[in-house]
């Protein structure tokens, strides 16, 4: 029966070296077996994650043409507010069931401010930016601590990937699946099959069963988790840099079966800066490099064209 590996994040945090090795070696195997991983415990706490869902309930239950005040074209959805139905999976036209809400990094100084967009806040919800202020803070902390470890699995030198992230165009996304009754489910469902852009995503407790991973052997396993739980999985920037050795793994989102529940999920898309490269690492080049060097920034505005967002 295979299933997730579930791993403790605070063995790696407070633990002794032959802790921190072991944690090394197991998320190491879990990401290239399964391409996820499943947190029991790690740094983020769990109330900012309470707060931050109930301001989500109240962001989605704002009338559409209020939300609709916080979209803005020609961003490709990467602040404040993308519509329903507006997103779909790379070579799949039929659009997901789904609407979100992006929170991105806020700059203040340095090379890329003015370089990425500002933050779209609600006025509608005053306590919603300090809200998603401390938890990606929060969460951008524990992606630095995750991807450490990482590093030294793939033999990076100490501070590979803080560099790389550091001032990086990491995004907070707040999805909301809306029940799918009255929808075209044959053709559509909340998230059709893809992989993630970035170099790895953190999705804290979503509210509602759905997730599916596509396995090594060709079928899909689900993806479940516990309260107070974090969700990893390795995306194409990592799949690139690694050449496939930590591949990015295919999931969905299936459709409930009760049409008229909701689905509220929060994934942390860690991203590079703009001018980070990808270049496969020295130590994942094997037999050849399986795909061309590229910018990261470069990389996102293929990837955002190719579901529709641009």
């Amino acid at each position: 029966m295979r299933k997730v590996p579930e791993l403790s994040l605070l063995s790696y945090v407070n633990g002794s070296d032959a802790d921190q090795i072991k944690f090394v070696d197991d998320i190491f195997s879990g990401l290239k077996d399964y391409g996820f991983i499943i947190l029991t415990d790690h740094t983020i706490d769990q109330n900012e994650v309470d707060n931050a869902y109930e301001m989500t309930d109240r962001l989605f239950n704002l009338p559409e043409d209020q939300k609709m005040k916080y979209y803005v074209e020609g961003l490709g959805g990467q602040r404040g507010f993308t519509p329903y139905k507006r997103e779909h999976a790379k070579d799949n036209a039929n659009p997901d069931l789904k609407e979100f809400w992006h929170v991105g990094r806020e700059l203040t100084e340095g090379p890329y401010k003015g370089v990425y967009p500002e933050n779209v806040w609600p006025s509608e919800i005053p306590e919603f930016k300090q809200t998603f202020h401390n938890l990606y803070n929060s969460m951008d902390k524990t992606a630095g601590i995750l991807l450490e470890a990482i590093g030294r699995g793939l033999d990076v030198k100490q501070g590979f990937f803080s560099d790389m992230i550091a001032d990086g165009n990491s995004i907070l996304r707040l999805i909301n699946y809306p029940p799918t009754v009255g929808e075209d489910t044959k053709n559509s469902i909340r998230a059709a099959a893809h992989e993630d852009i970035n170099l790895i995503t953190l999705l804290v407790g979503a509210r509602g069963a759905g997730l599916q991973l596509l396995d090594r052997d060709g079928t899909w396993l689900d993806v479940e988790t516990k309260p107070g739980q974090i969700v990893v999985d390795t995306g194409d920037m990592m799949s690139r840099l690694t050449n496939e050795v930590l591949p990015a793994t295919t999931h969905r989102v299936i459709n409930p079966e009760d049409s008229g529940s909701t689905r509220y999920s929060m994934p942390y898309f860690v991203h590079p800066h703009s001018q980070a490269s990808l270049a496969c690492l020295p130590s994942c080049i094997g037999e050849g490099k399986k795909y061309e060097d590229i910018l990261a920034g470069e990389f996102l505005s293929q990837r955002l064209a190719e579901i529709g967002l641009m």
